[in-house]
């Protein structure tokens, strides 16, 4: 099987999946999982293209040697992990998490994007927010905040954990295997990142549209907009 080229780095070296990979093998792997699943920083980390990229390499055999069943397996369970410390953060901290002050690594409108989404999907959300970056890293947290009933946040936890982890692995495991995909790595993963933000950035156009909207009605003239 021959060796994929140069893979996507998409911005600094330290999110750039094959440097990662072959920087420090799977336990960076699971790392940035855990990471990104329940730590307020880990939002930033390369989640999607990093199962992919990894899947990708189990396929080719370069960096990792290890079984497909056994990275799939610890990579859902370090997913896993992750959502669980970032509920039991949520449910400590609480709503003073809301009050908290912006900072580099932190900023609120993320915290208020993730309440949304859970309050519009439920316990659904802790299954579909795990393919939305950003949305994936503060939603387990707010199910903590919100006081979400334990059990039921263990099962979509479990569920989603599994799905993501071992769905986009797996992914990139088979789709490595065919020629054009190997030819176009580097697009394949620009398109992977272009998904994954795909979501977000609609609701950020629509955020805007609707601030735009409530903003032009507050400074309209009383009875503009009223009948004849």
């Amino acid at each position: 099987m021959s060796t994929p080229q140069a893979l996507l780095a998409v911005g600094p070296s330290f999110i750039d999946p094959e440097w990662l990979i072959s920087t420090f093998g799977l336990i960076g792997i699971l790392a940035i999982v855990f990471a990104e699943s329940g730590l307020l920083i880990g939002f930033f980390l390369p989640g999607d293209s990093l199962l992919f990229t990894a899947g990708l390499l189990v396929a080719d055999g370069r960096y990792l040697h290890q079984p497909l069943w056994l990275v799939c397996l610890l990579v859902a369970v370090a997913a896993i992990i992750g959502d669980q410390v970032g509920y039991l953060f949520g449910k400590r901290v609480g709503p003073s998490l809301f009050r908290r002050p912006n900072s580099r690594l932190f900023k609120q409108e993320n915290v208020h994007r993730a309440n949304a989404f859970f309050a519009r999907y439920g316990a659904r959300s802790i299954v579909l927010a795990r393919f939305v970056p950003i949305v994936r890293t503060f939603t387990p947290i707010i199910a903590g905040v919100s006081r979400m009933h334990y059990r039921t946040f263990v099962t979509y936890n479990i569920l989603g954990g599994t799905l993501w982890g071992t769905g986009v692995t797996v992914l990139g495991y088979f789709l490595g295997q065919i020629s054009f995909v190997k030819s176009n790595i580097e697009l394949i993963l620009i398109a992977i990142v272009l998904i994954s933000v795909l979501p977000i950035g609609i609701q950020l156009l629509r955020s805007r549209r609707r601030s735009a909207t409530i903003a032009a009605d507050a400074t309209a003239p009383r009875g503009a907009s009223g009948t004849n």
